[in-house]
Parts: structure tokens; sequence; C-alpha cells
């Protein structure tokens, strides 16, 4: 019986055959390539940058729209807090155009100095404004008060006045050897030069506000007059065209001075010395009157006076110049005779110049609790009552001794 051939191979019976498909052969497959995957924005995501971007353009829009309309009312006087109805000020001569301006924004009469400063600059009015005192309303615009500083100022001229160190608001008199000696109060100065009148200038002195720094020291209960010796000795130029208004010009320059001339350094001084400021200006105001022009003894005068209020062997300062200051006044009670009261008085008894101020912050050390003066000016100091006396029986011996007393 004949082998069937036709009978299948096995799938695994390939070694015989001479070609078999894939034999030393690899079919290779399109192998798919990796797809790039693109980001796509999220269209959330652009629509709040969106709507940021709108906003922002709002706000800005909205800013800007409001700077225009605030400053468009500013030129014209409208609106806006401008203060109140009446706005003061005073334009010293030579103040510069930027300075002005300035001055207008502290008083309330414009709100945009740097604006105010480019329409007068484009209108050509900043190089004719004058010097002066003036009274703006609050609601004129630019133009208006350009007008007014250009037309109206210089309403007076104005008169140049020497307050001297250790003057005092009132007249007072003196006796030296039998002759009677009168030192003129600021009052009086300021009358005699046709600034204002005395009364006026009294009157001007409850005008002032005492919130400031140097003034919210004074005692304004204890003494006699809350600016004495806040009204700093000085040369100024004062206007003279209204005794009223003019008097309260004058007192606010004085004030203004004060402030200017008493540093931060002597405040922080004064502390660490235990003395307020007020207590200081009270030191200073009797070495100056004490001292006199002698501004080289200040120093050593303001030693023998804080000696003695440290000493328990004097129970009063002892300055004569302190016994007759409340002489003027018909209530006086003796709170400023300091042979009497124990301490310091009340408050200065005058206005005491820088260089006796910086004595009563910067004594001279030394152990002297008496000083007399000759008729030359010379200061002799002394340790006891005995050395003292013994200096004054020579000098009134040598015919060199010079008394002062009051009436």
């Amino acid at each position: 019986m004949e082998e069937n051939k036709n009978i299948p191979k096995s799938e695994n019976d390939t070694e015989n055959d001479d070609f078999v498909i894939g034999k030393g052969f690899r079919l290779e497959e399109n192998e798919e390539q990796p797809q790039k995957h693109v980001k796509r924005k999220k269209k959330g995501s652009s629509t709040v940058k969106n709507i940021i971007w709108i906003i922002a353009i709002v706000v800005v829009s909205v800013g800007l729209a409001f700077s225009i309309i605030y400053a468009g009312a500013d030129f014209m006087g409208l609106g806006f807090g401008r203060g109140e109805n009446k706005c003061e000020i005073n334009i010293e001569m030579g103040t510069p155009a930027s300075k002005i301006a300035d001055q207008l924004e502290e008083s309330g009469a414009v709100k945009i100095p740097m604006l105010f400063r480019i329409y007068a600059k484009f209108k050509g009015y900043d190089s004719q404004f004058k010097y002066g005192y003036y009274n703006f309303e609050s609601e004129s615009g630019y133009e208006a008060i350009c007008q007014m500083l250009i037309n109206e100022g210089a309403k007076a001229e104005t008169v140049t006045v020497t307050i001297p160190e250790g003057t005092g608001i009132n007249d007072y008199t003196k006796n030296v050897n039998g002759e009677k000696v009168t030192v003129p109060g600021i009052g009086t100065l300021l009358e005699n030069s046709g600034v204002c009148s005395k009364s006026d200038f009294l009157a001007a002195l409850d005008k002032v506000s005492l919130k400031s720094k140097l003034l919210s020291g004074a005692d304004s209960e204890k003494t006699y007059y809350t600016l004495e010796g806040y009204l700093f000795p000085e040369t100024y130029d004062f206007y003279s065209y209204d005794s009223a208004e003019c008097a309260v010009l004058a007192v606010e320059k004085m004030i203004a001075e004060a402030q200017s001339r008493i540093t931060d350094d002597m405040f922080e001084r004064a502390e660490a010395m235990g003395y307020t400021m007020n207590e200081i200006l009270t030191m200073a105001s009797i070495v100056q009157m004490e001292s006199g022009e002698s501004f080289d003894e200040m120093p050593k005068v303001a030693g023998v006076f804080y000696n003695r209020l440290k000493s328990d062997d004097f129970a009063t300062l002892g300055s004569s110049p302190t016994c007759y200051y409340g002489d003027f006044f018909k209530y006086d009670d003796g709170r400023y005779n300091t042979y009497n009261i124990e301490g310091l008085p009340p408050g200065p008894l005058c206005s005491p110049g820088i260089e006796a101020i910086k004595a009563a912050l910067y004594p001279e050390s030394h152990d002297y609790y008496y000083f007399v003066t000759d008729s030359t000016g010379k200061f002799y100091y002394h340790k006891t009552s005995a050395e003292q006396q013994k200096t004054i029986n020579k000098l009134q011996q040598g015919g060199n001794w010079v008394y002062e007393y009051f009436d």
C-alpha cells in the first residue's frame, strides 16, 4: 500500500524546506509614530484674562476721568473739600512762585499746586506775583487767584522792628543808682513802629493756637501771659496796613521764629536734664535778665541758678528781676517772685535770646552760688555770701559799684 504523499507536514517540520516564507526575512509592519499632543488653550483661562484686562482698562479709565474732573474742578474753584470760606496767606517779598503755590495749597485755596504753577507759567503770570497779605475765597479759580496776586499785592509797606533780647510783653521800669530807666515791652515797640496798637497786640495773643509742640508746653493757667517768652527776639519786617490784622501776623511771625530756633535736639536735652521746655525758657529768661548782653557769661550765670535749685541751703533762687515782673498786673499775687516762691516761676518773664536758651540747656558746671557785676560789666563769682559782700564793699569803695533795682 503506497504512502499518501499528500499528507500535510507538521507545522514544526520546516527544516528540510528550501524556502519558507519568512525564513531569513522579517516582515516589518508599519509602526505608528507617536502623535504630538498639541496643547490647546483652555477656553476658561482665556476668558479670565480678558475679564482682567477689561477691569484694568475700566479702572484706569475711571481713575483718569476722575483725575481730569478733579483737576478741572480745582482749576475752576469747585468743590472737593476746598476748605474754609476764607483762605488767608501772607506772601513775603521775594517769595518764588513755587513757594506761593505751596502756600496756596496749605491755606486751601488750591488743591493741586503743580497744576497751578503750570497754569501761571503758561499764562506768564508767575513773574508778576506781588508780596502782601491775601484773603482768597475758597471757590476762587486759578485765573481769579492769579489776578489777585498780580493786582492786589503789596497792600502795605513793611516796617522794620527790632525786638531786643530780654524784652517782655509789657514795659517795666528799673532804677539804676537813682536814675529811672524804662524798658519798652513788645507791645510798645510795635505801637511806636506803627505796626499795631498795644491793645490789638494784647488781643492777638489770645488768638494763637497752642497745639504746636512748643506752645503745648506753655502754662496757660498759672502764667499771666501764656506767650510770654515764646515771642522770639529778632529784627523783623512787619506789615502795618491794619492794626488788628497786623497784630496777629506779627505775633504769628515771632512764634514761628521761636519754633524754628528751638530744635528737637533742644527738647531732647531738656528732657535729659529733667526739665520741660517751658522750664528751660523760664530759666533762660532769668539768665537773660541777669546777664544782659554778656553772652559769654550766660552759661556760668545759669550754673549759679541751677546750683541754687539743687542746694538744700537755698530755699529760693533769689533773682532780683523776678521780684517786680508782677507789678504791672493789679491782681499779682507774687507767683513770679523768686525770693518768695520755691523753684522756678510758672513761666518766662521775657523773651530770651538763643544764647540764653543754650546756656539754660548747657550750664557751666562749677560750685559758685553768687555773682555780682561792676560798672564795666565785669562779673565776679563767689561760693559764699561773705565773699560776695566783700567784693561789693570793694566796688563801692572804688566807685565801681552799680546797683539796679526796680520801681
